[in-house]
């Protein structure tokens, strides 16, 4: 879901089992073509709007191999590398272009913080699909 307002992203992670921008977790995320269904997977929170909290969907799948399609389709994806949110240690890709809003109490786990360095790179990688954007 897009926000009507560019978000203030934040690094603010805190090791307190409370979600905060910096950290992946795992929180149900509506499909896009049916926000009826969805699924649960890993988000990388960027922001706080107020209670809100605004969040990039992470995948294990590869969208490299079929860059051209995606980018026809309108979905652009940035390689964030492994972590700990994905027990099986698959890489991981982040969806630029849908920012998705999180309830804080619908989060069903923290799954890793990540690293400052891979969250500056997925802001600048972010920064022309942000709303207001030039």
């Amino acid at each position: 879901m897009w926000h009507a307002c560019r978000v203030d992203i934040a690094y603010d992670p805190h090791p307190d089992g409370r979600p905060d921008p910096g950290e992946v977790v795992w929180t149900w995320v509506p499909y896009e073509d049916d926000p009826s269904q969805g699924k649960d997977r890993p988000v990388l929170l960027i922001a706080r709007d107020g209670a809100t909290l605004v969040g990039l969907m992470m995948t294990s799948k590869d969208h490299d191999r079929d860059h051209e399609q995606e980018a026809r389709d309108g979905r652009f994806w940035f390689d964030v590398g492994a972590g700990p949110w994905d027990p099986a240690g698959r890489p991981s890709e982040i969806r630029l272009n849908r920012l998705v809003t999180v309830d804080a109490a619908e989060v069903r786990r923290e799954g890793a913080v990540l690293d400052e360095a891979r969250f500056d790179a997925v802001v600048a990688a972010l920064e022309p699909y942000l709303p207001g954007a030039t």
